[in-house]
């Protein structure tokens, strides 16, 4: 207590004559602590059976709930010893961490130089989120693509272990290894809620690809500026790499760098890269579809998505995401094509999305800069074993939101030819939306920069080869005109679309 203080430090004396004053100081220092983003790591030896990663209940999320509360003690125990007050009003808040990490060095299958500069860089094994988790990283917009260098860019590079942790990402049936710089460690951990955490029997595994997210400018200055990524054919290894610029500070390059990698890797497998979203929606007549839109950033995914979900109550008996950006199709031997997908998160606008739905799911949401322009959420929507599945295709929808409605141009409309179906996706049309730096009226091949544009040669007839298969197989390809492009229609033309759709599905024989 102050009196005790007072009478063992007589200097200190005129610290206690205005006590609202002293207690405002601590109440804003504690403000302060919490306005940083608070990691905490701890390092476990691989080598022992008491590793902290293998029994993480008994330790670890102990631990980090032991800080919290012992942060919070010491806060209010000085706050009580100025005021004479007791406290009456608890909030339990995540004052010690936000996220908690083990990590483990782990002796993963690389090949020779330079991929062993990598070896020694611990590997997180268990993640603890307090939710609601808010970042705000430097910048919170992408732009342009991902540049194909001839060169290895790990050659020349020193990396500094200590400095660096990897997340062992699940993309898809892929292990990509995503080594972070813990200048990004916010953005790096976030992958938790996008892509399932690698298990110990997959991190025995050769990965299928790497990214190297913070390597510093100069290193890179050489092969350029852009986001980058080399085909290693000789060792069979894809690399990505970011540098360390506050202007690739965002969330969506390393979750388009990855998925990037993702596409080259099913393009060479014989598979489809397919930038949309699908669903499967089982309606309250019974009837039951798997449904897939095809599109690029802001052309309604996502919104058609939450047009699902607000009509749900009336239409809808249940609905299961399979992906919500980026899959892959594949063509099996009796000629019918399923489809895959890779995240089980998503990584959303808040703009688009209901604010029932936004707050419904603040308490496992990882949101990004809330006060600026493109808002995000990462969160998760679907479980590995509905990624993995692989559900056959009902419909196929391009995702138009830039033309009007009417008798000419209906809001569900059907392809009578795979040419005339391959000329519209191919050409990729849009009204960009905000959610990158272009404007007005763009056009990207096949909708999807991330690998078909690079691969365009093997892209091309693998979309002839499917969409042929599509078509034989019975599957509606139609345009689906949400208008999210058309000022007042941002609501509105989801909505419509999500109607007209379930008249389609209510009308089949499934």
């Amino acid at each position: 207590p102050k009196e005790k203080i007072v009478k063992t430090y007589p200097n200190l004396k005129h610290f206690f004559k205005n006590t609202h004053v002293l207690n405002m100081f601590v109440e804003n220092m504690y403000d302060y602590w919490r306005s940083f983003e608070r990691f905490f790591i701890c390092y476990s030896n691989n080598g022992k059976n008491t590793s902290f990663h293998k029994k993480p209940d008994r330790t670890f999320n102990k631990t980090v709930e032991h800080i919290n509360y012992l942060v919070r003690k010491l806060y209010r125990d000085i706050c009580e010893n100025i005021t004479n007050e007791r406290c009456r009003v608890y909030r339990q808040i995540p004052a010690g961490c936000q996220i908690g990490l083990i990590v483990a060095e782990e002796s993963w299958p690389s090949k020779p130089f330079p991929y062993n500069k990598l070896k020694k860089i611990p590997f997180i094994r268990q993640v603890l989120i307090e939710p609601p988790l808010i970042i705000d990283p430097p910048i919170n917009r992408r732009t342009g693509q991902f540049k194909r260098i001839n060169t290895n860019p790990l050659s020349g590079l020193n990396i500094n272990y200590e400095d660096w942790l990897c997340y062992p990402a699940k993309v898809g049936s892929l292990i990509i290894h995503l080594f972070f710089h813990n200048k990004f460690i916010g953005l790096g951990t976030s992958l938790a809620n996008l892509f399932e955490l690698a298990d110990s029997v997959e991190l025995k595994r050769k990965p299928d690809a790497i990214c190297v997210f913070g390597i510093p400018e100069q290193k890179l200055r050489k092969l350029g500026n852009d986001p980058m990524f080399f085909d290693d054919e000789k060792n069979k290894m894809l690399i990505g790499v970011f540098s360390n610029s506050d202007k690739f500070g965002y969330f969506g390059y390393i979750k388009k760098m990855m998925l990037t990698l993702h596409n080259i890797i099913m393009m060479k497998r014989g598979r489809l890269p397919v930038h949309g979203a699908m669903v499967k929606i089982s309606l309250k007549n019974s009837k039951s579809s798997n449904i897939l839109i095809w599109g690029d950033s802001g052309t309604g995914k996502s919104e058609s998505l939450e047009a699902f979900r607000v009509l749900s109550k009336k239409y809808l008996r249940d609905m299961t995401i399979i992906f919500d950006d980026m899959g892959s199709l594949e063509l099996s031997k009796n000629g019918k094509v399923k489809a895959y997908g890779t995240e089980i998160g998503a990584f959303i606008r808040l703009d688009d999305l209901k604010p029932g739905f936004a707050f419904g799911n603040i308490d496992r949401s990882i949101i990004m800069s809330p006060q600026k322009t493109n808002a995000r959420a990462v969160l998760p929507v679907t479980t590995i074993k509905e990624v993995l599945k692989g559900y056959p295709i009902n419909i196929l929808l391009y995702a138009n939101n830039y033309e009007e409605v009417n008798d000419e141009h209906p809001i569900f409309d059907e392809f009578n030819s795979v040419r005339s179906a391959i000329e519209v996706f191919r050409k990729g049309a849009r009204m960009a939306k905000g959610t990158t730096t272009e404007k007005g009226i763009v056009y990207s091949y096949f909708s999807n920069i991330f690998g078909p544009v690079q691969y365009k040669e093997l892209y091309e007839k693998l979309a002839k080869k499917y969409f042929r298969a599509l078509f034989k197989s019975g599957v509606k390809i139609a345009q689906l005109r949400t208008r999210l492009g058309i000022p007042g229609f941002e609501t509105k033309g989801p909505e419509s679309a999500a109607k007209a759709l379930f008249e389609i599905v209510s009308k089949s024989k499934s």
